[in-house]
């Protein structure tokens, strides 16, 4: 399992993700790198929200503070 979940962030290194993390906050970036906690490197991130996106640049999330992240569809 740990596998295939390396293997899918690997595959979706310097494309866009979406996170949805424990504060209810939702954070889009480009992903540049991760490791075994999830910890993630973002480029380009911004957190969305009603109002307007906030930009917040390259960002590092600790792992333990995300719910879901939602990676890019594959291409066939």
């Amino acid at each position: 399992m740990a596998d295939e979940i390396s293997t899918l962030m690997g595959n979706s290194k310097n494309k866009s993700v979406l996170l949805r993390l424990r504060n209810n906050k939702s954070i889009k970036g480009n992903l540049v790198d991760f490791d075994v906690h999830m910890n993630l490197t973002l480029n380009d991130a911004e957190e969305l929200s009603d109002d307007n996106p906030v930009k917040l640049g390259k960002i590092l999330l600790r792992g333990d503070n995300i719910l879901a992240i939602s990676l890019p569809e594959e291409e066939s």
